[in-house]
């Protein structure tokens, strides 16, 4: 009888440590993944300086549409620190300023056709890739987290383990999605 009492409670044990040391590593990737999204914004964020200026030099008389992108540039930056939905919101307006510059550089042609205007515009796009990839990544790490911390039986003990709280996705509200879908519109 104590045999089988001790086998109950080491079995008890080792799911509990199964479940715990589960919840820890999905924890864990999912803060390596928002990681990888303030790699990438701040990587965005150093390329914009160098595209302002770059258009700056055709455009001087646009100066609304530079301090849009620089104020909505410090936005995102200081929104990685406050989480995930501060800082969808923040990309939603970066992305509506970035339009506006992008506007600007169309009506320019010796612009467009500048070197390294074509390559921080390149730089850019990848980079925006490569955010794109890592909220894919940061969203999939979130879902699995806070299924394993809903299903059975890792529910039961999610809580008493630490793991009361849910993550947020990263996501771009509905406001801000419908802004993203209707482009800025930029006159001369």
């Amino acid at each position: 009888m104590i045999f089988a009492i001790i086998i109950v409670v080491f079995i008890l044990i080792a799911v509990l440590v199964g479940i715990y040391n589960g919840l820890v590593r999905t924890n864990i990737r999912t803060e390596e993944a928002w990681s990888d999204i303030t790699v990438q914004l701040k990587r965005r964020a150093d390329l914009i300086p160098n595209l302002v200026s770059a258009v700056k030099g055709y455009a001087k008389h646009e100066s609304s549409v530079f301090d849009a992108v620089t104020k909505a540039r410090s936005e995102t930056i200081n929104a990685t620190n406050n989480g995930p939905e501060a800082t969808a919101k923040a990309e939603g307006g970066f992305q509506q300023a970035l339009k506006s510059l992008f506007a600007v550089a169309e009506a320019y042609p010796d612009l467009k056709a500048s070197t390294n205007f074509q390559q921080l515009q390149t730089e850019l796009t990848d980079t925006e890739d490569k955010i794109q990839a890592s909220r894919r990544f940061y969203n999939t790490s979130v879902r699995d987290f806070n299924t394993k911390r809903k299903v059975f039986p890792s529910n039961i003990f999610a809580n008493m383990l630490g793991f009361k709280v849910d993550k947020e996705f990263f996501d771009v509200d509905e406001a801000e999605a419908s802004k993203i879908q209707n482009p800025t519109e930029v006159s001369f």
